[in-house]
């Protein structure tokens, strides 16, 4: 610790992640690592396949290829840190490093609650506009739909970190979690926290609330066009390219809302840190397989990777037995 304005100022931070639970060290270390492995390894191969099957330049896929990538920056400002943590002990982390860290995981998890809002809108307009989808999504639209996401969601970030660490930090410096998230962070703040309470309910109801209800306005649309739909074939294929979509969103929006837009009073710091590594490890892990489980483009576009990548290159039986298998 060093001199401060008026007080002893806290310059480093503990954080105590699962060293309550050291026999299980081994365990949550390989349990964490397969995730972040498969979020990076899932992810990029959705990135990937988006980009190399022109069947999917369209804007569903561009917000799509775009989430993925948010989900991987979103895992990454927490998972390395907190998996070196449990290799080398030293858990410690600078007040600086902290706020960088906040800063980067709340600007990359507003910025996914506008895009999950913009992927709304989107299918909105496939749904009920159908014959001028290609005019009203234009490249140009999605391109200012995207960056309004990360412009937004950054820009929040920027305003709600400050009011958060701009706060004295007299000690201790213990945080009772994995990475340096907003309730426990607060709770070391020596000064009135009442403010920066306000600043973070306000930007959650501006991002938050605002984006979930264009989420519910779009699929209230959504459902009243689809029951419109005569044909029962026609209702199922428009619900299915939604419900993707849905699933995430409900995720998401469900556990963030959970986690920041409760009563303080209400905040278990134990219990929360656990709620924590579904929203800001788990989710990025299952948010492509979610899309990709019952997309028939994503499938064929796979398929088509396989065939061409080792059926056609090598020759091997095998694949080309799978392809017709999986077709």
């Amino acid at each position: 610790m060093a001199g401060g304005r008026n007080s002893t100022t806290v310059t480093r931070f503990v954080l105590l992640g699962f060293s309550a639970q050291p026999q299980m060290k081994v365990f949550l270390f390989m349990l964490f690592l397969g995730i972040y492995l498969l979020t990076l390894a899932w992810n990029l191969s959705l990135i990937t396949i988006i980009r190399m099957d022109s069947h999917l330049h369209t804007p569903m896929y561009f917000f799509l290829s775009n989430l993925s990538f948010l989900d991987i920056c979103y895992s990454s400002s927490t998972a390395p840190k907190m998996l070196s943590d449990m290799v080398t002990d030293q858990n410690t982390i600078s007040f600086l490093g902290c706020a960088t860290q906040y800063f980067v995981f709340c600007g990359m998890g507003l910025t996914e609650c506008l895009l999950l809002a913009a992927m709304a809108y989107d299918r909105y307009t496939a749904v009920c506009n159908p014959l001028l989808y290609v005019a009203l999504m234009s490249h140009t639209l999605c391109l200012k739909l995207v960056a309004g996401a990360y412009m937004g969601g950054f820009l929040s970030s920027l305003i709600e970190t400050c009011s958060i660490y701009q706060h004295d930090f007299c000690g201790p410096n213990i945080i009772n979690h994995f990475f340096c998230d907003l309730p426990p962070v607060l709770a070391l703040a020596c000064s009135d926290i009442f403010i920066s309470q306000v600043v973070t309910f306000i930007l959650g109801v501006i991002v938050g609330v605002m984006s979930v209800l264009v989420v519910l306005i779009s699929y209230g649309y959504i459902v009243a066009a689809v029951l419109r739909i005569n044909s029962a074939k026609g209702r199922i294929k428009a619900f299915s390219t939604s419900a993707s979509h849905l699933t995430a969103v409900t995720l998401f929006y469900g556990s963030g809302l959970f986690m920041y837009m409760r009563p303080s009073s209400s905040y278990s710091l134990s219990q929360d840190k656990v709620a924590s590594v579904f929203y800001a490890v788990v989710i990025p892990m299952m948010n492509p397989i979610i899309y990709s489980l019952r997309n028939k483009d994503i499938k064929n576009a796979m398929r088509n990777a396989v065939e061409r990548d080792y059926m056609l290159s090598h020759g091997h039986s095998f694949f080309r037995q799978w392809v017709v298998f999986t077709r």
